[in-house]
């Protein structure tokens, strides 16, 4: 199974905000994060900061960052964009992030 890891950047005072979007995340969108292979998904904060660490396990080709032309998840990122960095295209700012270190 692969493993994923990227960050991205909360606006400040946004984490209650954040939480509540997710702990009311859609029922179409995990679905479809479920179905593309995307296991064990957990998001961390750094409150200092802003940062958000997410970590998926992977059984498909390929992550959360790969359903881009879904319109459930161009939905999703329309409705973050007023908390979160983006692009121009309402995608969150992502920086994948390398392992360097793994003991199962």
């Amino acid at each position: 199974m692969k493993r994923l890891a990227f960050k991205m950047k909360l606006n400040p005072g946004q984490k209650e905000t954040y939480i509540k979007r997710h702990n009311e995340l859609w029922p179409e969108l995990k679905k479809l994060l479920k179905q593309a292979g995307i296991r064990d998904y957990s998001i961390f904060f750094d409150e200092e900061t802003h940062t958000l660490f997410a970590y998926q396990r992977l059984t498909g080709d390929g992550g959360s960052q790969d359903l881009a032309h879904q319109p459930v998840v161009q939905k999703w990122w329309q409705h973050m964009a007023d908390i979160m960095e983006t692009n121009p295209d309402n995608s969150p700012v992502s920086k994948p992030l390398e392992e360097v270190f793994f003991l199962e």
